[in-house]
């Protein structure tokens, strides 16, 4: 009979871990920039079946007006953010939404493993910005919950989005004693990913329903 020793399990787990170029990236963009934009994290195959699935919930009347503040304390202002959203329930998910959240979770255990960031819960919604409306500057974060960490937005536009089409997210970041601005547009499978605590950020008026899967990563 073998017995294994604590060394021996810290080098199996040693030896069981595979460096991944993508999530290195992610890492190494935060790190520098506090946010990172990924291309293609989603296929395009992938992101047409996410957006009819968001399509069809929308139709169905399922989603709610989007309000500002948490689940706890929410109020409805036009004048801040005007998008419609439906929460997703990993619990009980379809197939399709199965996959999204797998490929979350593939992300957040690596950032746990490598980074030590103790993510222990998140939170997901499908969202759509129809024609005119926005989200004016704001945190994702919160005077009574400070438990997001990072914000994660993927994108599930129509192949043919072209930046006329407004809903650009603009991030707002210091450098250098001087406020810069970065205009993200939301390009179908791109994924955008950054600290919920620091950086400021809007989403433009769109003039094409705008639709995308949003969430954060959180402790505790």
């Amino acid at each position: 009979m073998t017995t294994t020793t604590t060394s021996d399990l810290e080098l199996f787990e040693q030896l069981e871990f595979r460096e991944n170029p993508l999530y290195e990236k992610i890492i190494s963009d935060i790190l520098e920039n506090q946010y990172s934009i990924v291309e293609d994290f989603f296929s395009l195959e992938e992101v047409a079946e996410l957006r009819q699935s968001l399509l069809t919930k929308y139709e169905e009347d399922n989603f709610k007006k989007a309000a500002i503040g948490n689940r706890v304390n929410e109020t409805i202002e036009k004048s801040v953010r005007g998008d419609f959203i439906l929460w997703m329930n990993e619990a009980n998910a379809e197939l399709l939404e199965k996959h999204f959240f797998a490929k979350i979770n593939s992300l957040v255990d690596y950032l746990n493993k490598t980074c030590f960031l103790g993510i222990l819960q998140k939170e997901f919604h499908y969202a759509l910005y129809p024609e005119g409306t926005f989200y004016k500057r704001h945190l994702d974060t919160f005077q009574n919950d400070d438990r997001r960490k990072l914000s994660m937005v993927c994108y599930l536009n129509d192949e043919d989005w072209k930046p006329e089409n407004g809903g650009e997210l603009v991030i707002y970041k210091e450098e250098n004693g001087e406020e810069k601005e970065t205009k993200i547009y939301p390009f179908p499978g791109r994924m955008v990913i950054f600290e919920s605590q620091i950086l400021e950020h809007e989403v433009k008026p769109v003039k094409t329903p705008r639709m995308s899967i949003t969430g954060w990563l959180k402790t505790r």
